[in-house]
């Protein structure tokens, strides 16, 4: 895909606990009544949809939810209605985007216009230079964690994915906070999300390091 391609407004699709990072496919199901709309307009279109994360708050439901700022267009790659009218779609993660502002679209969904120049490398197929060699601590590190909290993680299909997507497959699938993936999410580059990926890790071997020499 190119920059020329990348529409100006998008739909919004406010999630809470759902990350989707750039290179990454995810399955969705849909059934709100707005949503369902959303999905419509969106397979007449360009198929895209902007997924972004609800600001974890205290405000009443009736209120609407405040957005954070950074989120991720996805693009419907699989499209399936359910006899019960229900859509089950899979959205492939392409290019991170900063809201600019939401517009008023006369639609039950939300719309938003976006930029997408702090992340136009998340379009390039050309390989960051990372080693795996750089990353070896990290994945073991990772993998303990996601041992201890019983995820479990087909680490040989990973190894034959490209850098980038393993790293943004791992963060997305992480048991990291939503405020952790946000961080991961919003991490311009995948050199300086190798680093956050480092540094949150720390925090957890650090907490089970501690609460070990208290007991």
């Amino acid at each position: 895909m190119k920059k020329e391609e990348l529409p100006n407004t998008i739909p919004v699709f406010p999630l809470s606990n759902f990350i989707i990072f750039p290179k990454t496919t995810v399955p969705l199901n849909i059934f709100e009544p707005r949503y369902i709309e959303m999905i419509n307009d969106s397979m007449k279109t360009n198929k895209f949809i902007g997924m972004i994360q609800p600001k974890s708050t205290n405000e009443e439901k009736s209120i609407i939810p405040s957005l954070h700022k950074i989120g991720c267009l996805g693009k419907i790659t699989s499209f399936k209605e359910t006899d019960d009218g229900r859509y089950l779609i899979d959205l492939k993660g392409i290019i991170r985007f900063k809201i600019l502002k939401e517009i008023q679209a006369n639609k039950p969904y939300r719309n938003c216009e976006v930029n997408f120049d702090d992340y136009l490398n998340d379009l390039s197929e050309k390989k960051e230079d990372l080693k795996f060699s750089d990353l070896e601590l990290i994945f073991k590190d990772l993998k303990q964690l996601f041992e201890k909290r019983g995820f479990i993680i087909n680490w040989k299909a990973l190894e034959k994915q490209s850098l980038d997507e393993t790293i943004n497959a791992l963060a997305m699938a992480s048991p990291f906070s939503l405020e952790e993936k946000q961080v991961l999410l919003e991490a311009v580059n995948l050199n300086l999300r190798k680093n956050k990926i480092a540094e949150i890790l720390s925090t957890y071997t650090f907490d089970e390091y501690n609460n070990t020499t208290l007991q």
